[in-house]
Order: C-alpha cells, then sequence, then structure tokens
C-alpha cells in the first residue's frame, strides 16, 4: 500500500466541509467519502470552526469596512498627488518644447 502525499487544504474548502459536519445531514463516513479526507480531519475542522465562531460575532470580527474606508481616502489622496504632479510637469516640458503634441 502507497502512501498518499500530505495535502494542503484551503480554509474555504475547510469551511466548506466544518459546516457539512455540523449540518448533521450526512454521517461523517459519507462526509469522508465525499470529500475525500479523513474523518478525524473533519472532527478537528469542526471543533476549530465551533471554537472560532464566537470571534466572527466579536469586536472586530467581519467589520473589514472601516479599515477599507481609511485605504481608500489614502489613496484618494495619492491620486490627486500624482495628478498635480502631472499636470505641473506636463506644463513645465510644454513650455520648454520638449512635449511633443502626439499624445
Amino acid at each position: 500500500m502507497s502512501r498518499r502525499a500530505r495535502r494542503q487544504h484551503a480554509p474555504a474548502f475547510k469551511a466548506k466541509v466544518a459546516l457539512a459536519a455540523i449540518k448533521g445531514e450526512m454521517t461523517l463516513a459519507q462526509l469522508a467519502e465525499h470529500f475525500d479526507v479523513l474523518p478525524n480531519q473533519i472532527t478537528q475542522w469542526k471543533s476549530q470552526l465551533q471554537e472560532a465562531a464566537a470571534e466572527v460575532f466579536g469586536p472586530g470580527g467581519g467589520n473589514r469596512t472601516s479599515e477599507s474606508a481609511v485605504d481608500v481616502k489614502t489613496l484618494h489622496a495619492k491620486i490627486g498627488e500624482l495628478t498635480l504632479e502631472n499636470d505641473f510637469l506636463e506644463g513645465a516640458l510644454s513650455k520648454a518644447g520638449l512635449l511633443s503634441a502626439k499624445r
């Protein structure tokens, strides 16, 4: 009997398997066969999901809009700064005659 190479499962896959185990529509053996993983692994993922589920509803869990709003403000400021630099350089180069008419 040859050994199977160690596999790395994506977090989304682990969550899918753990949620299926929590639903209880299929037995552990059926889930293991369906997802091609060991029953012990499903049990571990299920317990990890149950332990970490409270963090989703805790402070900062699932609330990423404030972080992205800060990033958007920073990006808008950078866009404005670069636009000013481009306008300045375009004017300076056109006065010096170095800017070609073709753009």
